[in-house]
């Protein structure tokens, strides 16, 4: 493009440097808070092991709850009822859901996270400790915090589309390769009906490792390879290290559940923690660095309509 009147071309260059940053409906993408993200991770650990149906699960609950008691948001929560195989006992869990609205009737999107903790160390290096609850730091924490952190810029800088922050309960319960008793929260919200309601789902599971490592995941190549291609092109627009663009891992995590439902999702998750599943699960394994490069490229597709045009 050719200006010969240099008013006319500083006008242009002024209007062209204030739409940086912007999504196709020019709404500004805020920064991503990693100090307060990493605060979150840490508040929830403080509760202790949140292990669904103990009194630190019911701590983090109404932490969660309080978070998200402003203008932005209505809260809501499913509670229901897990017969559990293992102590022939009902266990309670319970569903926190953070509903941000747009002026749209559009189908919205769902984030989501679990926020309970492993009731048992399966990897425990002490075998006597192998019955014990873990903190959960990564595995747990870090995905809530992530999502708060997101709640916090989805209030500050409303975007044009309908989000949903779900909190599941329930996605670590099940025993090492008894696959039928994990992802029990998000079993549960996509069994009330989703389909149909949202454009897609991101799930954040373990991204806080100091070690940073997220691979393309197989079932979310398949369900949104769109997004899946969006969300890696990202980092490699900001050069974040800890997303590799290349399939390896099919996960079993709560964006089954979305697809079984009928939603398009991506998974986010690290599976390459060597904490996992161990009493070394803690905070000093985790990163606000990590929570910031996955939370970056979280809250970009969330305010950035045009990486939505080929979801699958």
């Amino acid at each position: 493009m050719r200006v010969k009147n240099p008013v006319i071309f500083l006008l242009i260059v002024i209007v062209l440097s204030n739409t940086v940053g912007c999504s196709e409906n020019d709404v500004p993408i805020p920064k991503f808070n990693k100090d307060r993200a990493f605060q979150y991770l840490k508040d929830q650990v403080a509760f202790g092991p949140r292990v669904p149906g103990s009194e630190s699960s019911a701590k983090c609950r109404d932490y969660l709850y309080k978070h998200f008691q402003n203008e932005s948001f209505t809260i809501d929560s499913q509670s229901f009822i897990f017969f559990d195989p293992y102590s022939q006992t009902n266990i309670p869990m319970t569903n926190v859901i953070a509903a941000y609205k747009a002026d749209t009737d559009e189908p919205g999107i769902v984030l989501m996270a679990h926020y309970d903790s492993r009731p048992r160390t399966d990897f425990a290096s002490d075998p006597s400790l192998k019955d014990m609850p873990i903190d959960g730091a990564n595995d747990g924490a870090s995905g809530a915090a992530l999502l708060m952190e997101v709640g916090n810029l989805i209030a500050e800088q409303k975007p044009n589309v309908s989000i949903d922050i779900v909190f599941v309960d329930g996605e670590d319960w099940g025993k090492s390769g008894d696959t039928q008793y994990y992802l029990l929260g998000s079993r549960e919200f996509a069994r009330r009906g989703i389909r149909g309601k949202y454009k897609f789902g991101i799930v954040v599971d373990m991204v806080a490792d100091k070690d940073l490592t997220i691979y393309k995941e197989r079932y979310s190549e398949q369900s949104a390879k769109g997004l899946n291609d969006a969300i890696f092109n990202l980092a490699k627009k900001y050069q974040f290290t800890g997303f590799i663009d290349t399939l390896k891992y099919a996960v079993q995590d709560d964006h089954l559940s979305l697809i079984a439902g009928g939603v398009p999702a991506v998974n986010l998750i690290d599976m390459d923690y060597k904490y996992w599943h161990t009493e070394f699960d803690t905070v000093d394994k985790c990163s606000d660095e990590s929570l910031y490069q996955v939370g970056t490229i979280v809250t970009e597709i969330l305010y950035n309509r045009s990486l939505w045009q080929k979801i699958k």
